[in-house]
């Protein structure tokens, strides 16, 4: 069976086009051998100058002698021109033939420095399983570079054929090889993205524009310890999921530990089986039921006692069983001394730890953890959130430091709406769930999120606002440990419960403070990086004028 890039493929959803691609992924993988490689789902941009050139490709695969074979998948029909095959129902004609050579040249551009200047053994493929080309010497392609319907069963053995080694190719050489994976697999890799689960596998991957996972990898060190101070978007919870995965293909058992539940329940759904995920409070739990000592969470000063219960069965090594060979801190700003005293304990000799922190997303003003004799590596590119919210937060709030804008979305537009009372408020914010649906987003793609917790938001009592009905979280978990919510369509949470996660549109609503504080900024910071598309913030009267766009 081929390897994979990225893993966790078979837990995103399989519908429409990208069903399809997933059950060609799934062929391939099966039918390739082991030596073979594919990377999926590539979205890769390079800038030229002055511009950008933008492309995808769905899969490319590396064969062992380190031939690359881009493939790009058409389910449905084509249209035949004189010019060549064209997609249909665009409002501008699109040549498939010009497509991959532009795919391809800017691939083998950014390749060439990456080998060293060689030249690279880069091919293209057209798999399209539902068409047949009636006329292959006018479709802007080499015919034996198309595979269409009536050869689909020969599909597997065209992209062996054409990555395996071929004669005179020069000798398989393993640097050369790392080299082309380190590419693909680091630099243009997309991960199952632990911030956004909520339904679509288009939400659920995210690209890293770039290399917070690939080089804090590549640090070594002894003992392994690693802080990285990381601003939101910069790939934090990706790298934790790699990390995660390395460690369980090197046959160690890791520990992923978070603040945040549905970070918490987010990550176990991406990651692959085995180790242990858990936020702390989860963990102390599971360890005392292990011991015979269950909490009693209706006692007062239930969750002090058990955090000090966990702590003194920790530092005793009583049970081989909960000894780690890697331990994975995410979201560390919210967590205290106390906490990372029992969980280093639980750190068998020579295993590796992870801090993974942003001081800007401490929500609850807890002291930073000192670590002493640490190495730290910071990143302050955000790769998720528009450049203009970014813009607007950098010029808005009182940050340490600007943060960089890494994503390709330019023109967002954030926008702010203003309220005066309580039913303004409502009106504001079905206004601005109004403007998202014009602008194109699904209900499934917009999350509401509130400015207070969920015991104070005026939003907590209601299923439903205008004509949309509300999915809220109830505060109740299934017999298996899952969150039960409301029967809605359109997700509300607040800004503590969300953070680690993110969306394509964001409605940041019930916004008041009467100045911006050192709280209200890292609010309003969290809230705002959730959007990967667009932000609209429902403020009071008093506070927009403060969180308006810039002229």
């Amino acid at each position: 069976m081929a390897r994979t890039h990225p893993e966790g493929w078979k837990q995103l959803p399989a519908a429409g086009a990208r069903g399809r691609e997933r059950a060609t992924l799934a062929q391939l993988a099966d039918a390739l051998p082991h030596e073979w490689t594919i990377y999926h789902g590539l979205h890769w941009t390079r800038a030229d100058g002055p511009h950008a050139i933008f492309g995808d490709i769905a899969f490319a695969v590396a064969g062992p002698g380190g031939r690359v074979l881009l493939i790009e998948q058409h389910a449905g029909f084509l249209d035949e021109t004189p010019e060549g095959l064209v997609r249909p129902s665009k409002r501008r004609a699109q040549h498939i033939s010009h497509e991959l050579a532009r795919s391809a040249d800017a691939l083998r551009n950014r390749l060439r420095p990456a080998l060293d200047g060689a030249e690279p053994q880069l091919d293209t493929l057209l798999y399209c399983p539902d068409h047949t080309v009636r006329q292959p010497g006018s479709a802007g392609l080499d015919p034996a570079r198309i595979v269409d319907a009536p050869r689909r069963d020969a599909f597997v053995a065209t992209v062996r054929a054409l990555t395996a080694p071929q004669d005179g190719d020069p000798p398989a050489d393993a640097a050369r090889l790392q080299a082309l994976h380190r590419f693909f697999a680091d630099l243009l890799e997309l991960v199952p993205d632990v911030q956004a689960h909520i339904g679509q596998a288009d939400e659920l991957t995210t690209r890293l524009s770039g290399g917070l996972t690939e080089w804090a990898r590549r640090i070594t060190m002894a003992p392994h310890r690693l802080r990285v101070t990381a601003t939101a978007g910069s790939g934090k919870t990706q790298l934790a999921l790699a990390a995660y995965t390395d460690a369980l293909a090197a046959g160690r058992r890791p520990l992923y530990v978070c603040y945040n539940r549905p970070l918490a329940d987010h990550f176990a759904r991406i990651a692959p089986a085995g180790g242990e995920i858990a936020t702390y409070h989860q963990l102390c739990d599971r360890r005392l039921r292990d011991a015979g000592r269950p909490p009693r969470f209706g006692a007062p000063g239930a969750f002090r006692r058990m955090e000090e219960d966990f702590a003194a069965l920790a530092a005793s090594h009583a049970s081989a069983g909960w000894q780690f060979d890697e331990l994975i801190i995410d979201e560390g700003q919210d967590f205290t001394e106390a906490w990372r005293d029992a969980l280093l304990a639980l750190l068998a000799p020579g295993g590796r730890a992870w801090w993974l922190e942003d001081p800007l997303q401490n929500l609850y003003g807890r002291p930073p953890v000192a670590l002493p004799g640490w190495v730290g590596l910071n990143a302050d590119t955000n790769y998720r959130t528009p450049a203009d919210v970014l813009a607007l937060l950098n010029a808005r709030l009182p940050l340490p430091a600007p943060i960089r804008a890494g994503s390709p979305v330019m023109d967002s537009e954030p926008e702010v709406l203003a309220w005066h009372d309580g039913a303004s408020l409502m009106e504001a914010t079905k206004r601005a769930i109004t403007r998202a649906l014009g602008l194109g987003f699904r209900r499934e793609m917009i999350v509401l999120l509130t400015f207070r917790g969920r015991e104070h938001s005026r939003f907590t009592p209601l299923d439903q606002l205008g004509p949309h009905r509300l999915r809220a979280f109830t505060g109740r978990y299934d017999l298996l440990g899952e969150p039960e919510h409301s029967q809605g369509e359109l997700l509300i949470d607040s800004v503590y419960r969300f953070k680690g996660q993110s969306a394509p549109c964001i409605i940041f609503t019930e916004i008041d403070f009467e100045a911006m504080d050192e709280a209200a900024m890292r609010k309003l910071f969290v809230g705002a990086t959730r959007a990967t598309m667009k932000l609209i913030m429902v403020a009071s009267e008093r506070t927009a004028p403060q969180l308006a766009p810039l002229p």
